[in-house]
C-alpha cells in the first residue's frame, strides 16, 4: 500500500504546484503574445514593470488586489465546507447597490459611523443573497455551484433594472448611475494627503480591510470549534452528522459569512472607488476571486499574495496595451490560462515527490548491462 505523503511534501506541493501552473500561463501567454506579432519577452517584461515596477504601479495593484481578497473568500469559505459556490459577482453588485442606495433610503450620520453602516448594509445583502445558494443545497438539493452562478446572473439583472430606474440619478445621462455617496461617508486613501507620492498614498482602507479580513478567516478556521466543525463539514458530511455537527447550519453559515465578504467588496468599491453604483462595478471581480481562491488553496492566510500577484496582472493590462497594441482585456487570457493550470496540477498533488523507482531501475540494469558487454 501507497504511504501518505509526509507533511513536507504536502507542504511543498501547496507551493510548487501553483508556483509552476503560473509560470505554465505566463509561458503559454507569450506564445499567445507572438503569435500576435508581439515579442513575449517584453510582454513579461511589461507585465513585471506594470504591476510591481515603481510606486505608481504598486498603488494600482494594491488597489485592483484589495476586492481580490473579498471575493476570493466568498469562495474560499463555502469550500472549506465542501461546496463550490461561484457566484461572488452577484454579491458583489448587491452590495454595492445597498451601499449606494441606503443613504437615500435613511439619514445616516456623517462621521466613520455612517461609513460603516454603508459598509455593513453591503455586507448584509451579499450574505443574504449568498446564504440562498447553502440554503437550495442543503434543502432542494440544488447543486450550489449552478444555483449560485444563476443566481449572480439574476443580482447583476436586479443591478442593472434598479441603477437604470428606481435609484437612478436624472443627473446622469451618458452612464446610468444611483446618486454619488456623500463626501462624509466615502473612504479614504489610507495615507490621506501626508504621502500622496508614497507607495500606499492612494490606496484606499479597503486593502487593510481585505488583509484583516483573510488573517481573521484564518484564525477561525484555525483555532476555534465553529471553524473546526466547518473544515470536518467539508471534509465529510455525512460523518459530521453522524457526530451531531449541525451540518445544514454550519453550510447556510459558510455561504453567508462568503457572501458578506463579497458584498463588502462591492460596497468598498462604491465608498471608496466609484462613489456611486453604476455598471462600471461589473468587472468580474467576483470571477477573479474564484481563480484567486483556487490558487490558494482555498487558505484565507494564502490568499493575500496570490490577489496581490492577479491585482498586478490586472494593472499591467493598460500598459501591455499602449506599448505593445494588445487588448486591455489580454490579462484575461493569462488569467484563463492560469486557472486551466490550476485544475490541471490538482491532478499531480500527492504524486508530485513519488520517485519513478522502476525507471530508475532499468536503467542501471541497461547501464551494467552495457559495461559487462
Amino acid at each position: 500500500m501507497k504511504p501518505p505523503p509526509s507533511s513536507w511534501h504536502a507542504a511543498a506541493e501547496s507551493v510548487l504546484l501553483p508556483a509552476g501552473a503560473i509560470a505554465a500561463a505566463l509561458l503559454l501567454f507569450g506564445v499567445f503574445v507572438w503569435f500576435g506579432g508581439a515579442s513575449p519577452w517584453e510582454a513579461w517584461t511589461l507585465l513585471a514593470k506594470g504591476a510591481f515596477g515603481d510606486a505608481f504601479s504598486w498603488q494600482n495593484t494594491l488597489q485592483r488586489a484589495a476586492p481580490l481578497m473579498l471575493t476570493a473568500l466568498a469562495v474560499a469559505l463555502p469550500a472549506r465546507a465542501g461546496l463550490t459556490v461561484i457566484g461572488g459577482e452577484g454579491a458583489l453588485v448587491l452590495g454595492a447597490l445597498g451601499c449606494a442606495a441606503l443613504p437615500m433610503l435613511v439619514g445616516l450620520p456623517s462621521d466613520v459611523s455612517g461609513s460603516v453602516l454603508v459598509l455593513l448594509a453591503g455586507a448584509v445583502l451579499g450574505a443574504a443573497w449568498a446564504a440562498l445558494a447553502g440554503a437550495l443545497r442543503q434543502w432542494r438539493g440544488v447543486n450550489e455551484t449552478i444555483s449560485s452562478l444563476l443566481l449572480g446572473y439574476i443580482a447583476i439583472a436586479l443591478f442593472k433594472h434598479l441603477v437604470e430606474g428606481p435609484l437612478r440619478d436624472p443627473a446622469s445621462l451618458n452612464k446610468p448611475s444611483t446618486h454619488a455617496l456623500p463626501e462624509a461617508l466615502r473612504i479614504g486613501p489610507i495615507m490621506g494627503a501626508a504621502a500622496p507620492d508614497s507607495l500606499l498614498g492612494d490606496v484606499h482602507w479597503g486593502l487593510v480591510i481585505g488583509v484583516a479580513l483573510c488573517l481573521a478567516a484564518g484564525l477561525w478556521l484555525t483555532f476555534t470549534t465553529s471553524g473546526f466543525a466547518l473544515r470536518v463539514v467539508g471534509g465529510n458530511a455525512r460523518a459530521a452528522r453522524l457526530v451531531g455537527l449541525p451540518t445544514d447550519g454550519l453550510i447556510v453559515l459558510a455561504c453567508a459569512l462568503g457572501g458578506a465578504c463579497a458584498g463588502l467588496a462591492g460596497a468598498i468599491e462604491v465608498a471608496a472607488v466609484h462613489t456611486s453604483a453604476n455598471a462600471s462595478l461589473i468587472v468580474g471581480l467576483g470571477y477573479t476571486g474564484i481563480l484567486v481562491s483556487f490558487v490558494a488553496r482555498h487558505n484565507p492566510w494564502a490568499i493575500p499574495p496570490v490577489a496581490l500577484l492577479f491585482g498586478g496582472f490586472a494593472a499591467a493590462g493598460s500598459l501591455l496595451q499602449r506599448r505593445l497594441g494588445l487588448p486591455d482585456a489580454s490579462v484575461l487570457v493569462l488569467q484563463g490560462f492560469a486557472f486551466v493550470f490550476i485544475l490541471a496540477a490538482e491532478a499531480l498533488r500527492g504524486r508530485l515527490f513519488d520517485l519513478p523507482v522502476p525507471a530508475l531501475g532499468r536503467l542501471r540494469l541497461a547501464a551494467s548491462m552495457g559495461r559487462a558487454v
